[in-house]
């Protein structure tokens, strides 16, 4: 892991890049399975030096992974999102981290406030989605 203090730390290779007018999308083949779009400037596209097959790591704040149940019945815009079961809960004073594994067998971490946790009714081992969106996503590569 790189010394930053982002909690979830993804590493792949860049599967396809699409430019737009002022932003690319980049779409990411993770190492531990899975995909993950991210979208970023195409300033920062070309300060990276972001093209196909490059690997990249992604940066996810825990606090920007958000939660949704199974049975929650809405349909989300959130590009990524990851079916999986809880793994570990740890409340603290206000929030609670969150230890997701998911289908593809990716670990991520979210915080979410203690009422969460308790308004959906959330425990380790409970079935969840975490969303990411993809504005959400800072990719880094090494340096060269």
């Amino acid at each position: 892991f790189m010394s930053v203090s982002a909690r979830n730390q993804l590493t792949g290779v860049i599967a396809s890049l699409s430019e737009g007018a002022v932003n690319d999308e980049i779409e990411i083949q993770l190492n531990g399975g899975g995909k993950l779009v991210a979208v970023v400037t195409q300033s920062s596209s070309h300060t990276l030096g972001l093209t196909l097959g490059k690997e990249v790591t992604a940066l996810i704040k825990a606090s920007w992974v958000l939660l949704a149940t199974p049975d929650s019945d809405l349909l989300f815009s959130a590009r990524n999102q990851f079916s999986g079961t809880i793994t570990s809960l740890e409340k603290g004073a206000i929030n609670a981290t969150v230890a997701i594994k998911t289908d593809a067998g990716l670990v991520l971490t979210a915080v979410i406030t203690n009422d969460s946790v308790d308004d959906m009714a959330l425990a380790s081992g409970s079935p969840i989605i975490a969303l990411v969106k993809a504005s959400s996503v800072i990719l880094a590569v090494k340096k060269s």
